[in-house]
Order: C-alpha cells, then sequence, then structure tokens
C-alpha cells in the first residue's frame, strides 16, 4: 500500500476523466463551479451517523440503495428507530458487535502490509482485502485468519499495490516531498490548511513552490492519516473553494459520507476524479502502519494526490489517504474522514 502526496495547480485545465481536484492554495480561478461534478447531497451521511450512535451494536452498517438509505438492524425496536428516521431497515443476522469482534480476530491474526477490511453492510460480512504483494507464508496466514471466521468473513484480491501517495514534485511540497492541499479552514482569525499526516509528518514548513506558505501544527499518522498546517500570514489570496480545472466549488460544510454515494476527488497529480463510496471504518495495513476508521472508494488516485479532497456538492469529506491502481486502469483510494481532524483541531471549512 502506497501513500500520494501532491498539490493541484490553480492552471486551468480541460476537464477530462483524468482530472482530480485539490482546495484551492493560492487565487482560485474566476469561473464558475464546474457542471462535470454535480451536487451531491451528505445528508443521509449525517442520518446514517446519528441513527450508528443511536442504535449502536444494534446496527451493523448502512449502504444507499436507490436513492434510499438502508441501514442494519437486528430486532424490531431498532427497526421502528429506522424508519421513524425515515430510512429503510434491513434485519440481519449478525450484529455490529459480532462483526466488531471478526474485525478484532484479523487485526490479531491478518495484519500484515498489503491487506484491509471492512464491514459490507449489504451482505452483513466483513470483507478483506489482499494486494498483489501478500503472498507465500504471508498469504497463508491471511488465508488461515479468514477461514476462521467462516461464512462471517469474505476474502477479495486487489490488483497492484495498497500504498501512501508520496513523491517529489508539483503542489505543497515540503524538502523533496509534494503532496496536495485538502482543505483551507480557520479558527477565527486564524488560517491553516489540512493535508494527510503522513506528508505532515515528512516536514515542518510548507510552500508552493516559490514562497513559504505555513508551518505544521499538528500531525497524525498511522493510527489517523491527517495534519495541519497554520499559514505564517493571514492569506488574502486563499479561499474555501476547491479547484475543478474548468472552474471551483465553493466548500461550505463537512460531513460524513455513504456507502454508495457519488464522490469526487481533487489531487495535484490527476486532477478531478469521480467514483463510488464502498466501504467506511476501512482499515488498511500500509507498510509504514496501520490506519482505521478510512472511507474507501472506487476514485482513482496517483503519486501526489495524497492529501487532496474528497467532496460530494459542496461537503468536504475526506482527505486522500492511499489504496492502489492508477488513473489509467482504475483502482481503490482511501481516504481519512475531514470530520476527524476538524474537531481535533478546532477549525472549520469556510
Amino acid at each position: 500500500m502506497k501513500i500520494r502526496h501532491r498539490r493541484v495547480s490553480a492552471a486551468a485545465v480541460t476537464t477530462a476523466a483524468a482530472g482530480l481536484v485539490a482546495a484551492t492554495l493560492a487565487a482560485a480561478p474566476a469561473a464558475s463551479a464546474s457542471p462535470a461534478a454535480p451536487a451531491a447531497p451528505a445528508a443521509p451521511g449525517d442520518v446514517a451517523t446519528a441513527l450508528a450512535h443511536q442504535l449502536g451494536t444494534r446496527s451493523a452498517g448502512s449502504y444507499l440503495k436507490g436513492g434510499k438509505l438502508v441501514v442494519t438492524v437486528t430486532d424490531a425496536q431498532a427497526a421502528s428507530t429506522v424508519r421513524a428516521a425515515g430510512a429503510v431497515p434491513q434485519t440481519v443476522a449478525r450484529s455490529g458487535a459480532d462483526l466488531k469482534k471478526v474485525e478484532a480476530a484479523l487485526k490479531r491474526d491478518a495484519t500484515v502490509p498489503g491487506t484491509a477490511w471492512a464491514v459490507d453492510a449489504a451482505s452483513n460480512q466483513v470483507v478483506l482485502s489482499v494486494d498483489s504483494t501478500v503472498k507465500g507464508a504471508k498469504l497463508k496466514k491471511v488465508r488461515a485468519a479468514a477461514s476462521k471466521q467462516g461464512a462471517a468473513v469474505r476474502t477479495e484480491t486487489v490488483a497492484g499495490k495498497f500504498q501512501t501517495l508520496t513523491r517529489g514534485g508539483e503542489a505543497i511540497y515540503t524538502g523533496g516531498a509534494r503532496c496536495s492541499l485538502g482543505f483551507n479552514v480557520r479558527s477565527g482569525s486564524t488560517y491553516y490548511f489540512l493535508t494527510a499526516g503522513h506528508c505532515t509528518n515528512i516536514g515542518s514548513s510548507w510552500n508552493d513552490g516559490s514562497r513559504t506558505l505555513g508551518t505544521r501544527a499538528g500531525t497524525s499518522f498511522p493510527g489517523n492519516d491527517y495534519g495541519i498546517v497554520r499559514y505564517s500570514s493571514t492569506p488574502t489570496d486563499t479561499q474555501g473553494s476547491v479547484n475543478l480545472y474548468s472552474g471551483t466549488r465553493d466548500i461550505t460544510s463537512a460531513g460524513n459520507a455513504t456507502v454508495n454515494q457519488t464522490v469526487y476527488r481533487s489531487g495535484s497529480t490527476t486532477g478531478l476524479h469521480s467514483g463510488r463510496v464502498t466501504a467506511l471504518n476501512q482499515t488498511v495495513n500500509y507498510a509504514e502502519g496501520s490506519v482505521s476508521g478510512l472511507i474507501r472508494t472506487t476514485v482513482c488516485a496517483e503519486p501526489g494526490d495524497s492529501g487532496g479532497s474528497l467532496f460530494a456538492g459542496n461537503t468536504a469529506l475526506g482527505l486522500t489517504s492511499g489504496g492502489s491502481g492508477n488513473c489509467s486502469s482504475g483502482g481503490t483510494t482511501f481516504f481519512q474522514p475531514v470530520t476527524e481532524p476538524l474537531s481535533r483541531y478546532g477549525v472549520s471549512v469556510y
């Protein structure tokens, strides 16, 4: 598994499937929001999060189906609560507690670089993903761990290598490394930007290739994958928007992702790309360490895209962490939910 870092250029780029969107660092283009990234409501994610807290282990996850939020439940009372919230209950055999035990067993027996797992709410299973680097004795160990859990675990093979996406190049820089800016944020009159923690672990001082931007104010990786940089002076040319390469998208709120939701990603290597959320609370075992609580998606990404923006409509959702594949053949990409660093550092999007 690799992690990717790099910032998005402010230059206009023709909209294409190979493009990504990164939060605006310098002067934002004057163009209006691109119709290529239609608004996608984040409200179902907030409803799902509220129900998850309310139901606890009586639910084993949720997902979107036909535009409706489906929430798994294990009893009639939980089903009534779901209906009252305007969602559709789905009765399942395994509770949230049951699947947490399965994940704990995988953490104990299958934690090797190149593996990842998360609950698939629709099938009421834990999906164990294995990349192409897991071979020989390690693969045998992982398969044995999965076998112990019976039908509660479904194993899949993923092409390529799970990796963080850091490398030198264009965008926000520290030393020889390049990442992508995620979202501009602030606390009162103090301004910051968020990016990936595996980026901010690398260095303290950040620049855009020609000027100093600011200094690291916090970092968390592994375990989490987020970091925050405080601007050296109050910026006059940064905005709370995301670069769409054919315009911009104003980010006005932060929220929670939902399984099957359509999302967009911006990054300095590949521009703007879209895809679908396939899992929440994903655990990924990178070579640098394990990260949990991630959003898994079908959005592609490449080295240098680390830290870039994941969003739906005007809502910030996450920061690019890592994944496998590329934007030619496709792949799997993981994102750090943005609500956690916003809460941790007491900042907000604007």
